[in-house]
């Protein structure tokens, strides 16, 4: 055995010579009287003598001075390794991270992710890089998180000007920040971008022993990328709609990661911390041996305090026997002691669970407490726990659990039953819910339930109305429905009845047309008996005007004196003239309808 803080033993020398001082002093009457006149004065009250009291004071004393040099027994030498599997994060601020698809925005929710990766890996090493057409190193691999999570809250789409979605220059600078040959762990939160085809990133990741585990921050639906300005990007005039690009799971899948996509929980993050634990290697960064001790100092401090209790009594026999029974009871029930002080941590820390919000870890600590005890009140603050959870039904079997005799408390759990019966919306919930009110508030009077009361009351008229409204639309629509089949068999008949009359009427319109039929022939007849006169008309004419040329030719006819000749008759013998010639001589300004037309005539 050896003392971890031997200096305090000096302390026993100061408490040796005080108390030698204290015994060796005399009481103030025993200067005058003797000692056999104070026997007779003095009262036996089973009380301690000061000698003996003084004496119990000196051994708390020397106790509590070896409580404080901390005594221990040696048990070895024991190896502590530092191991961390080295994350580097890599956070895209890029302009479409302000797309909010994801509540507030991309940007946001991607830095809310990697604080909480931060909290869930508190031994690990990690580093931040920044980036978005460049990238920079906004911190190294480290083990102070505080810091990190003080640079990660400073980022924004402004801290790069350049924009865009660089990944390889990303992938360059992480090689860059670790210069050692080891394998490289990145966590990427991004959209993926625009681009398509990863293979050159793929190809380096996989030259420099980088595997890549990718989040998706971003919905398939996409959203505008609005600026802080409140401006929309544009591009062409058109207001740009940014989604999700899951070609960047390639990335991840190829270079030995995981993709996974974002979701409004911390269950993203949880299973990918999960599965980066799972494949990473994680390097030893220094070990040391540590000395292993049992301690042994609360032997003395609770000595210390039986001795302490016992001299500052009065009575020191009853105490003596009470004592000694608390220790028989203790010897023989252990465990219900250990469990009695458990049950009060256990609780403790559910109410302080319950505070931060985390319902589910407060709902199963009050139930096991509950469970092991059959507190009422711990069924009561189970129920509580659920209904935060919005697990309506099981809270309300918590509540009837729950039995109080006290009347504020138990009119505030027949209340909160009927709080669960009105989450339930249905008719029938609803009059349990108005009973459960009303139980409560001739228990206690309070302003909240009969509030409550009073909605649930309104509703249930409500339901009840709307009730009465669709039966009467359903009995109108059944009318309705009669009627309409009664016109339509009656449309039926009278559609029979006409198709049979437009029948005799087809038949007699198909003889009216047989008939009519010849004398349609007959006059086409005619017609072409017209058209034939006609043409042996204009051939008359033909052969007329060829005789009066041939005429000319010989000089049978003579030509008009141009002297005698009108304007008029000159133009048209001109015409004449002009029309008769062979040559194209005298042709002038002829009319288009003499002209003829060359097909294949080029324009050039």
């Amino acid at each position: 055995m050896i003392f971890l803080h031997p200096n305090m033993l000096y302390l026993l020398i100061l408490v040796v010579i005080l108390f030698a001082l204290l015994l060796t002093q005399k009481e103030s009457h025993a200067h005058f009287f003797s000692q056999e006149v104070m026997d007779r004065l003095r009262v036996s009250a089973n009380t301690l003598p000061l000698k003996v009291r003084n004496g119990l004071f000196f051994l708390v004393a020397m106790l509590l001075v070896l409580a404080l040099a901390n005594p221990v027994i040696q048990e070895g030498k024991v190896e502590v390794k530092a191991k961390s599997a080295d994350i580097m994060l890599a956070l895209d601020i890029s302009d479409s991270m302000l797309a909010k698809d994801i509540y507030p925005n991309r940007l946001k929710a991607a830095k809310q992710k990697a604080i909480e990766l931060l909290k869930l890996a508190p031994n690990e090493r990690i580093g931040v890089i920044a980036f978005a057409k460049n990238s920079y190193l906004v911190s190294p691999l480290s083990f102070d998180h505080n810091a990190v999570e003080f640079l990660l809250r400073q980022l924004n789409t402004s801290s790069i000007t350049e924009k865009g979605t660089n990944l390889l220059a990303m992938l360059e600078t992480l090689d860059k920040s670790i210069h050692k040959k080891t394998q490289k762990y990145l966590l990427l939160f991004s959209d993926g971008g625009d681009k398509k085809d990863f293979s050159k990133e793929i190809s380096f990741a996989k030259s420099k022993g980088i595997t890549v585990y990718v989040l998706g921050v971003a919905t398939k639906k996409g959203a505008p990328i609005q600026r802080e300005d409140g401006r929309f990007i544009k591009q062409n005039g058109k207001i740009i709609v940014s989604k999700l690009n899951e070609n960047i799971a390639n990335l991840a899948t190829k270079t030995g990661g995981v993709y996974i996509k974002s979701v409004r929980s911390d269950k993203d993050i949880q299973a990918m911390l999960e599965e980066i634990e799972k494949h990473t290697q994680k390097r030893a960064l220094k070990s040391e041996e540590i000395q292993r001790f049992e301690p042994l100092f609360y032997y003395p401090l609770g000595l210390a305090l039986f001795l302490l209790l016992i001299a500052s009594s009065s009575r020191y026999k009853r105490t003596l026997s009470v004592l000694s029974a608390f220790l028989l009871l203790s010897g023989i029930h252990p465990q219900n002691a250990n469990a009695s002080l458990l049950d009060f941590m256990q609780v403790h820390n559910a109410n302080v669970a319950y505070e931060k919000g985390a319902y589910k870890k407060a709902e199963d600590a009050y139930a096991h407490f509950a469970q092991t005890s059959d507190n009422p009140e711990s069924y009561y603050d189970a129920g509580n726990a659920l209904y935060k959870q919005k697990q309506y039904l099981q809270a309300r079997k918590s509540y009837e659990k729950a039995h109080f005799r006290d009347k504020n408390k138990e009119a505030q759990r027949l209340a909160n039953i009927g709080n669960t019966y009105v989450k339930e919306k249905k008719q029938a919930a609803l009059k349990k819910a108005i009973q459960s009110y009303e139980q409560s508030l001739q228990l206690k009077e309070d302003k909240q339930t009969r509030e409550n009361l009073e909605m649930v009351k309104k509703a249930l008229q409500k339901q009840q109305k709307q009730k009465q409204k669709q039966k009467q639309k359903q009995n109108k629509k059944n009318k309705q429905n009669k009627k309409q089949k009664k016109s339509d068999k009656k449309k039926d008949s009278k559609d029979k009845k006409d198709s049979k009359q437009q029948k005799k009427s087809d038949e007699q319109s198909k003889d009216t047309k047989e008939t009519q039929k010849p004398k349609q022939k007959s006059q086409k007849e005619k017609d072409k008996v017209k058209q034939e006169q006609k043409r042996k008309q204009e051939a008359q004419k033909k052969k007329k005007e060829k005789q009066k040329a041939q005429e000319l030719k010989k000089g049978k006819a003579q030509a008009p004196d141009p002297q005698k000749m009108s304007t008029q008759e000159e133009k048209k013998w001109l015409k004449k003239l002009n029309q008769q010639q062979n040559t194209y001589m005298y042709r002038l300004n002829v009319p288009n309808h003499y002209k003829e037309k060359d097909t294949n005539e080029k324009p050039w």
